[in-house]
């Protein structure tokens, strides 16, 4: 699957991480993906409770080869 728009939140620490992926979903259209790669720790959580809560759909949280984190979302 080839997403809509992709995000680098690479070096960017709770909260900026979710903050910055809540606005780019907010210019997409319903069923469009945003790919993001993040460092930080805690954000695979971060974006399965920011999910949770207003409706998208985690289609994917991995940690790539480099110890990053692939994070997929497709907006409600």
């Amino acid at each position: 699957m080839q997403p809509d728009l992709h995000l680098d939140l690479s070096g960017l620490n709770c909260p900026l991480p979710i903050l910055r992926a809540k606005k780019a979903l907010a210019g997409l259209t319903s069923g469009q993906v945003l790919s993001a790669i993040a460092t930080d720790p805690g954000a695979p959580k971060d974006f399965e409770a920011f999910c949770r809560q207003t409706g998208n759909a985690l289609l994917e949280s991995s940690t790539t080869d480099d110890g990053r984190y692939l994070l997929v979302i497709r907006r409600k």
